[in-house]
């Protein structure tokens, strides 16, 4: 019986081929986005899984005055207090991300020809990071709680050391505390790309408690509750309740600073990913809403290829109407003959399926370079997530292929006989249209939202990448300061380098920076207040960094009151005491105006007088709000920024490379475009935008599939009325108009139904933005004007097709 059916089953799909072509290709696509869709989400979130302790690791975050947004950095001193003074703290560990480290080899280890490495992904932890965090241990003792060790990645002792071991090592640290010694102690297995903390290698915090003393770095003590440079991660017993831990330990933090009313809040390391961004200094989260929205895109463009399904099965009952009459007159019953119709319902699948497979082989590459990943179909096997999929993937087979036999097997032998179906006056056919065009109106209007969420999407992207940020970014180079070397020698290259980029005619201006607009600040700090503070003053953070004189004409930043700093503030920096204010801070240290901010003072652990105001500009992406900032003057190692004519550049970049090395021996010279790498915040917004692009172009595809096919079906069967009416004088015209205008009115309604939806899901997306777009009505009248143009093509192919046929074969077609 079972080969009869899908003998059956294989003649009737060959008798209709465009019914059968449109249906497996229709199923192929979305099967195939559905499961490269799934594979990114699997990816997603897996991150962080394997490590054992995860379900009792929490990131320590600190409400600055109790109702303040969440930091991730937090006082050196809070996580040794919280594990002091509660049972439920298992461990603890600070991580502090190193700046500017340069990395050389002492010479009995040096390799013939290697040069000093910045490497820019590297942290200080303390001794218990290795026991708290699974990565493997490839050699060595992960122990790091003796001063002046560190473990590197085995990439890292592959490149340094060769095939030699590596642990034993000594490797030469240059940053911000000088020129520090360190012990390779362990070497760990290279970081999987699904963790979000990534490092090549990991130096040991208490190393920091020596380095901040002897390079008089105060902010950098281990002991301080004020400032803050380092994350804390603790790991809490497994019965502790994590609501009862924040209520109490916030008390304890109160102690410390009682004038904060700071609150601690946990963030379980599980949803570090996933979670909200807290401008994490390696920014790799995604948003778990996002992730919620793809995977609900991607079951939904596989749902519009089941309704085509379902669609176009209804829409041929009339044609097999004669056939399940004829079979349930020689006794065959309604589950026999639901089972024929299932069993092509199969078929189609399995073919499906088929397609689908090569697909997703030819479209992993393109798909990878879309979304910056490198994924493939192994990647849905390592989670659970791919039960979830199988089991949607089966429901909705069997959902669409079992309401198609459904109906196609209930039709009454009498009716049939005496030419009721034939005729479409059986109630249940005109139920049964009324489904099909409640369908097409669910595929266009999903199609709709997701073409109106493109335009939105790209309208705010358009909007943060071309909006007046305060300053101009453009033809600005970076170069990044020198660490290698004593501070007598690298001070005199930095006045020499100074010196001579300002002779070079192809720099117009140029200065020095300890941060650039497009990445972090220097540092945060709650320390800032007014000489005689109002109340409240202590709770507000501010953003500090260091420039010179030369800082502000250089980006184009514009002054609103006093004075810029002078070139002898920036030469003597520690004796200037001066600080140039952003009007957020203005107005958050409660001066009336710029004009009357300027020649007061300020408390920052000693005095500082305001020597000017600068106008707001966005240092960070428009998705944050422009933070009140202090401004201080010069800062050692910092960047150079250039601004120059970009005629012949690598030209220019080589002799800038020449003069670099030639005054700072030992360092690498290492250099970015400004606005490029501003650009690179919105990294995130274009990859949506590309995926939402691609779901919108492919959904619509699929439904239009569809349509192609309901309008073929709807030709066939008004063949004889189309040819009359031509006999009568009807133009091709009017009877495209007549075939197509029924379809036309279901976009219509699929219009009006997507517009409020996507009106209310883009206004919810567009709140994460502190500067965004506002939603115009003619975003929705593009969104639905291509929906229904594509519809109306085509509609339109298959209707002129059908009027253009020659009446005289019209009228003689059975």
């Amino acid at each position: 019986m079972l080969r009869n059916y899908i003998k059956i089953a294989f003649r009737n799909l060959w008798k209709s081929k465009v019914f059968s072509g449109v249906n497996i290709a229709g199923l192929a696509l979305g099967i195939t986005a559905f499961v490269l869709i799934l594979e990114y989400i699997s990816f997603e979130k897996s991150y962080n899984q394997f490590h054992a302790n995860l379900p009792t690791l929490h990131r320590v975050l600190l409400k600055y005055g109790g109702d303040g947004p969440d930091n991730d950095f937090v006082p050196a001193a809070m996580a040794p207090a919280l594990k002091l003074n509660f049972s439920e703290v298992n461990a603890f560990c600070r991580l502090a991300f190193v700046q500017n480290g340069i990395v050389t080899l002492e010479s009995k280890n040096t390799k013939k020809g290697l040069q000093a490495i910045r490497e820019a992904n590297s942290i200080c932890v303390d001794g218990d990071f290795f026991e708290m965090f699974s990565f493997p241990i490839v050699a060595g003792s992960p122990s790091l709680y003796a001063p002046n060790t560190v473990a590197i990645s085995a990439s890292k002792a592959k490149a340094y050391f060769g095939a030699e071991n590596a642990v034993g090592k000594v490797l030469t640290l240059n940053n911000q505390f000088g020129k520090i010694a360190y012990t390779v102690v362990a070497v760990f297995a290279d970081i999987p790309a699904n963790s979000d903390l990534q490092f090549d290698m990991v130096y040991s915090m208490a190393t920091l408690i020596t380095a901040a003393k002897e390079s008089h770095n105060d902010w950098a003590r281990l002991d301080r509750w004020e400032g803050a440079f380092s994350q804390a991660i603790v790991q809490l017993d497994p019965q502790a309740n994590p609501a009862v831990f924040e209520k109490q330990a916030s008390k304890l933090v109160q102690t410390y600073r009682p004038k904060t009313n700071d609150r601690i809040r946990l963030q379980p390391l599980a949803y570090l990913h996933l979670g909200a961004s807290l401008s994490d200094e390696r920014p790799t989260v995604e948003k778990l809403g996002f992730i919620y929205l793809l995977g609900g895109i991607a079951l939904l463009i596989l749902t519009i290829a089941w309704l085509n399904y379902v669609n176009l099965s209804t829409a041929g009952a009339l044609k097999r109407a004669k056939e399940v009459g004829v079979r349930k007159v020689v006794g065959a019953n309604r589950a026999q003959i639901a089972m024929q119709f299932l069993s092509e319902s199969l078929l189609l699948n399995l073919l499906g399926f088929a397609l689908a497979a090569v697909l997703i082989g030819v479209l992993q590459a393109p798909f990878n370079e879309l979304i910056g990943k490198d994924l493939s179909f192994d990647v849905i096997a390592q989670g659970q997530v791919w039960v979830l999929a199988l089991v949607a993937v089966v429901i909705g087979a069997l959902a669409s292929g079992g309401y198609a036999a459904f109906v196609l097997s209930g039709f009454p032998v009498l009716s049939i006989i005496k030419g009721i179906v034939s005729k479409g006056r059986k109630p249940g056919l005109t139920a049964t249209s009324s489904v099909r065009q409640t369908l097409v109106v669910v595929q266009f209007a999903i199609s709709i939202v997701l073409i109106i969420a493109t335009v939105v999407l790209y309208r705010q992207l358009s909007f943060m990448q071309n909006r007046n940020l305060g300053m101009n970014l453009e033809q600005l180079l970076v170069i990044k300061g020198a660490e290698v070397g004593d501070d007598a020698t690298r001070q005199a290259g930095k006045v020499a380098f100074r010196n001579e980029i300002a002779q070079l005619p192809y720099v117009s201006s140029f200065c020095n920076s300890g941060s650039v607009p497009g990445g972090w600040y220097n540092f945060n700090s709650d320390g800032v207040t007014r000489m005689n503070p109002n109340p409240g003053d202590e709770k507000k953070n501010y953003a500090v960094t260091y420039a010179d004189n030369r800082f502000i004409p250089t980006y184009g930043i514009k002054l609103a009151a006093g004075e810029n700093f002078t070139a002898e503030m920036c030469d003597k920096a520690t004796e200037a005491g001066r600080v140039l204010l952003n009007e957020r801070a203005v107005k958050s240290l409660g001066f009336s105006s710029a004009q009357a901010a300027v020649g007061q003072k300020i408390k920052f652990n000693t005095e500082f007088e305001i020597v000017g105001v600068i106008t707001d500009y966005h240092h960070q992406s428009l998705q944050q709000s422009i933070e009140p900032l202090l401004i201080f003057p010069a800062y050692p190692g910092s960047n150079y920024t250039l601004r120059l004519n970009t005629n012949e550049i690598q030209t220019k970049i080589a002799g800038l490379e020449q003069r670099y090395k030639r005054l700072f021996p030992g360092n690498p010279f290492e250099y970015y475009f400004v606005s490029e790498n501003y650009n690179k915040q919105y990294q995130t917004e274009q990859k949506y935008g590309r995926i939402f692009t691609t779901a919108a172009g492919l959904a619509i595809f699929i439904a239009c599939l569809g349509l192609f096919g309901l309008a073929t079906f709807t030709a066939e069967q008004r063949t004889k009325e189309i040819g009359v009416r031509k006999v009568l004088g009807a133009s091709a015209g009017s009877i495209v108009a007549l075939l197509s205008r029924d379809f036309l009115k279901l976009v219509v309604i699929a219009i009006i139904i997507a517009t409020p939806l996507a009106w209310y899901a883009m206004n919810r997306w567009l709140q994460d933005f502190a500067y965004r777009v506002e939603l115009s009505w003619w975003m929705f009248v593009l969104a639905g004007g291509i929906a229904m143009l594509i519809a109306l093509a085509t509609v339109s192919f298959q209707s002129l097709k059908a009027a253009l046929v020659n009446p005289v074969k019209s009228l003689k077609s059975e």
